[in-house]
């Protein structure tokens, strides 16, 4: 049991919810279902609190563009203004990825600010207070998306219990020249003898590759060259797979009948799965927060909720992102990442606020229900 669990993982999933239907992606639907839920959770709030439950519809659409908005803004002001400055509107492209959690926390200040001052039952941190919460959990399965799109992973973490991201590389062989009907990345069962405890784990890819016209001779001498090119010369390859650009290419290429079966034999690189971690940190805060506010709702002093949010989401932020690899290349030169800059400033701000919370100390009951 214990092998299993420490054992690496060669990550490949279908970015799409429905093979071959790509309008339907796994990110899009976790995002739509943080929203879907985080709705349902604000209603129970709002109900419990006696506030008008109808206006949760409107919340939500403060919450959706100022999440989106921000979050792009973020990507685009604090990661690649360059970029994006000298063609604007490619900052409409959010398909294209780079949103930034920043961002959306500072644009989701900002709308809740402007919802509030049309709610006069519910002030500004009351409603910040509870937002939080259901932030927290969107956040993480926001990740679980980001996982299942096989980005914003780790750095190598140099032992074989990580994971692998072979889809950027199952996708680029899929484009060979020769007839490629399929390709499946990996763990392959016999290979154990060959780990070394660096980090540098093996990996198998089997192509299975549609007959035509072609003489195994020739389809040998495809596989040999641009297999290999695609394994040691790409960027994704580079930087996922460990693939020795100076020993010929370790294959079997088997005669299946109405096909022909490749098996590739190379190496991949272990990588933390900091999506994963980043999950479950915002699960577990999503719970303590709803467990705050279930104990005492009401009674919850202004801010306190906001504050904690804070200090446990941007400071478990600023610890992970040492794990992750950085989004951009001026990064590189930096003692600290972007995301961990922009961390510190809202780790201050949530102790701020706690410590206020805190001196008030809870709300006398009475106060139930009146949303201020």
């Amino acid at each position: 049991m214990t092998d299993v669990i420490l054992s690496y993982v060669v990550w490949s999933p279908d970015a799409s919810v429905i093979p071959g239907f790509e309008r339907l992606r796994w990110y899009s639907l976790l995002f739509a279902l943080g929203f879907i839920i985080s709705q349902q959770v604000m209603v129970y709030i709002f109900r419990k609190e006696g506030q008008d439950e109808r206006l949760v519809d409107k919340l939500t659409i403060y919450m959706v563009l100022a999440t989106i908005i921000g979050a792009r803004l973020g990507h685009v002001l604090f990661y690649e203004p360059e970029k994006y400055l000298s063609n604007p509107l490619d900052i409409l492209k959010v398909w294209e990825g780079g949103l930034a959690s920043h961002g959306a926390a500072v644009a989701i200040m900002l709308a809740l600010y402007l919802y509030s001052r049309k709610i006069p039952t519910q002030s500004y941190f009351w409603i910040m207070d509870r937002i939080v919460i259901v932030v927290a959990m969107t956040g993480a399965m926001i990740r679980m998306g980001n996982l299942m799109n096989s980005e914003i992973g780790g750095k190598p973490n140099g032992n074989d219990s990580g994971f692998v991201y072979a889809r950027d590389t199952e996708e680029i062989l899929t484009t060979l020249k020769i007839p490629v009907l399929e390709v499946d990345a990996y763990k392959p069962k016999n290979r154990a003898s060959e780990l070394k405890g660096n980090g540098i784990v093996p990996v198998n890819f089997d192509i299975k590759i549609e007959k035509g016209g072609y003489q195994e001779a020739d389809l040998r001498n495809t596989l040999e060259t641009d297999v290999k090119y695609v394994l040691t010369r790409f960027q994704s390859s580079l930087k996922y797979l460990a693939e020795d650009p100076n020993t010929p290419l370790n294959y079997d290429l088997l005669d299946k009948g109405d096909h022909y079966l490749a098996t590739v034999r190379t190496f991949g690189v272990s990588r933390y799965p900091t999506q994963i971690y980043e999950a479950i940190t915002y699960l577990l805060i999503f719970i303590g927060l709803f467990w705050i506010w279930f104990r005492y709702d009401s009674r919850v002093p202004d801010g306190l909720l906001l504050g904690l949010f804070f200090i446990s989401v941007f400071g478990m932020r600023f610890v992970w992102e040492y794990f992750k690899e950085n989004q951009v290349d001026f990064e590189e030169g930096l003692s600290l990442n972007m995301g961990q800059y922009l961390s510190i400033p809202l780790v201050i701000a949530g102790i701020v606020f706690t410590i206020l919370a805190l001196k008030k100390g809870l709300k006398p009951k009475e106060n139930q229900g009146t949303g201020s």
